[in-house]
């Protein structure tokens, strides 16, 4: 329960004793025009049992926050809310029952329910990510997402093994360029695809093999020339006629993971896709992965480990601040983003 002197505890463990905080409030948009997108003031939260309060030092922005801002991918919560899903800052306050995580603490965590666009964000302890000092807050930020996306995709979902030859659409994006340098270090081989000329030379530098600029070339046909025929694993977040196309890449019994839409829904005839081949087909959310289970914990180490012996670099593009939200989603749908963008929030903490 939230008492006034779990409030004031709360309340001094922020600079200052600080009782209110910035925030950036997503209202609900219509069939005209995006959500409303607002800096106010709000009161600091409390966190309740089981709950950590974490000063946000960087919050990342990833599609399912623009997505949500054009209302194609409403939150559950309703509108209006608090945006922003990943952030990485330090432990403010701690709830009733928490052990193991002390005020100060660094951390990182993905978060549903949303709210990490501001001063302060709550966040169940189930989904805390100690953060080491070695490694900086910026590319903390983008690890509870995309990094962690990237992994269970590929040692979870449809496991990765050394000799597969794998195709990667939008492989310059933030994920893209996770899965390329995961992958890699799994041994396998990636090819890609991109939308827009230029994004293909930081994929290439992290270790892809061949990049197809779908805008200039037949994909399907540079990518079979490329691999020498089919590959044995496809990871798309584009949908619509390119993850239709697809299906002339991957061999029998193939594995193809949907994780995202960008260019539109997919096809009608996915089942008779499916069984012309014998393939598997996952539609991927990282949401649905227990964060008590020992996938989540393993995922959460072996992505450290790899930022630690630099098999993993996240490359951040563009930092901006909290009241250039609506600018940052613009720039993330520009689709010119080869990399991560990050709000700075409170990037001395």
């Amino acid at each position: 329960m939230k008492t006034d002197e779990a409030a004031s505890v709360a309340a001094s463990s922020a600079p200052g004793g600080a009782q209110t905080m910035r925030a950036m409030l997503l209202g609900q948009a219509t069939a005209d025009a995006p959500g409303s997108l607002e800096l106010v003031e709000r009161p600091v939260p409390v966190p309740g049992a089981g709950e950590v309060l974490a000063q946000v030092g960087y919050a990342g922005c990833n599609f399912a926050d623009t997505m949500m801002w054009r209302g194609t991918y409403p939150h559950p919560k309703g509108y209006p809310l608090v945006a922003g899903l990943e952030f990485a800052g330090r432990v403010a306050a701690i709830g009733a029952g928490v052990k193991g995580i002390a005020v100060g603490d660094r951390i990182a965590a993905f978060v549903e329910e949303a709210g990490v666009f501001a001063d302060y964000c709550i966040v169940p302890v189930e989904r805390v990510i100690p953060i080491p000092d070695s490694v900086p807050l910026t590319t903390a930020a983008s690890l509870p997402t995309q990094a962690l996306t990237a992994w269970h995709m590929l040692h979870t979902v449809a496991t990765v093994r050394p000799g597969d030859k794998v195709l990667i659409h939008a492989i310059g994006g933030g994920v893209g360029l996770c899965l390329t340098q995961l992958a890699v270090a799994a041994g396998a081989t990636v090819f890609g695809t991109i939308g827009t000329a230029g994004k293909e030379s930081r994929a290439l530098a992290v270790g892809a093999t061949a990049v197809v600029n779908r805008s200039e070339r037949d994909f399907v046909e540079a990518i079979a020339t490329a691999a020498g025929g089919h590959v044995d694993k496809i990871y798309d977040s584009t949908g619509a006629t390119i993850l239709d196309r697809s299906f002339e890449l991957i061999r029998p019994l193939g594995h193809i993971v949907s994780f995202g839409e960008a260019e539109g829904r997919p096809f009608p005839n996915l089942w008779e896709r499916l069984v012309r081949k014998s393939l598997t087909f996952t539609r991927f959310h990282l949401g649905h992965i227990d964060f008590h289970s020992e996938a989540w914990t393993r995922g959460v180490a072996e992505v450290l480990g790899s930022i630690r012996k630099g098999e993993l670099d996240i490359h951040v593009e563009q930092v901006f601040p909290l009241e250039d939200t609506q600018a940052m989603f613009e720039r993330l749908e520009s689709r010119q983003v080869s990399g991560k963008l990050l709000l700075s929030i409170n990037p001395g903490v």
